[in-house]
């Protein structure tokens, strides 16, 4: 059974076993934007019982499974072209579905429902900074981090420095979104419908649910896998 204990890092945990996400989401511990927390500092955060956590994860660790992908193992560049073709392009995909649903929503139900016109604001801010942050890492960040694993062992001259400067940049970026949806979650009851509302009403809800879950994984996968790998291979190379 894997070693899990009250210092076990939130995030190095998850990027060992995604299964253990789904434990820290239903205790309402940031695993991603704030995963690099020991699990004793976020139960006493949260005033929850750090030993009934850790056998809920010993539990799901112990589980045997194929049908979970062990993203630790993947090569840096397979990881990037992973997130680019899966993540951003769903991101992008989805803010073009989610956003006219919501703007018919608000201008529905918006008189009775004043708190919808918050949800929107924070969604197309949420959009307009997403779409510039994949851009960055597209054009920039991931670039180099192929470059660096083509590279091997040899050391490359990073235009900005070192690698860590944009990195720094795209998680601060990931924590500035984690606070938007968390206050998106606050204002929709964590996407519980009204009494009143109508199908697209509940649709509307159930895709900002699914988006808040996918860049759960999204920021996971950047902040506790490719991020701290690229640095490690940086470091490396230049040792």
């Amino acid at each position: 059974m894997m070693d899990i204990n009250q210092q076990t890092i939130v995030g190095e945990l998850v990027a060992t076993d995604y299964r253990t996400a789904a434990v820290f989401k239903n205790r309402g511990i940031d695993f991603c934007c704030n995963g690099n927390r020991s699990i004793a500092d976020a139960c006493e955060k949260k005033h929850l019982d750090a030993d009934r956590l850790i056998s809920d994860l010993q539990e799901v660790a112990a589980r045997t499974t194929s049908a979970v992908a062990d993203y630790n193992a993947w090569p840096l560049d397979l990881l990037a072209d992973y997130i680019e073709k899966k993540h951003h392009r769903y991101v992008r995909d989805k803010i073009m579905e989610i956003a006219p649903f919501l703007h018919k929503v608000r201008s529905v139900h918006g008189e009775s429902h004043p708190e919808l016109k918050e949800i929107e604001i924070l969604f197309q801010e949420s959009a307009e900074e997403l779409t510039a942050h994949m851009h960055k890492e597209e054009a920039i960040l991931f670039p180099f981090i192929r470059k660096m694993v083509a590279a091997g062992e040899t050391p490359i001259h990073a235009p900005f420095g070192t690698v860590q400067f944009p990195i720094h940049a795209m998680m601060q970026e990931h924590e500035n979104e984690g606070e938007r949806f968390r206050l998106i979650a606050a204002l929709t009851n964590n996407y519980t419908p009204p009494e009143d509302a109508c199908n697209t009403y509940k649709v509307t809800y159930s895709l900002l649910k699914e988006f808040e879950e996918d860049l759960h994984l999204h920021i996971h996968l950047e902040n506790n896998l490719l991020f701290p790998k690229a640095i490690a291979l940086e470091q490396q190379q230049q040792a």
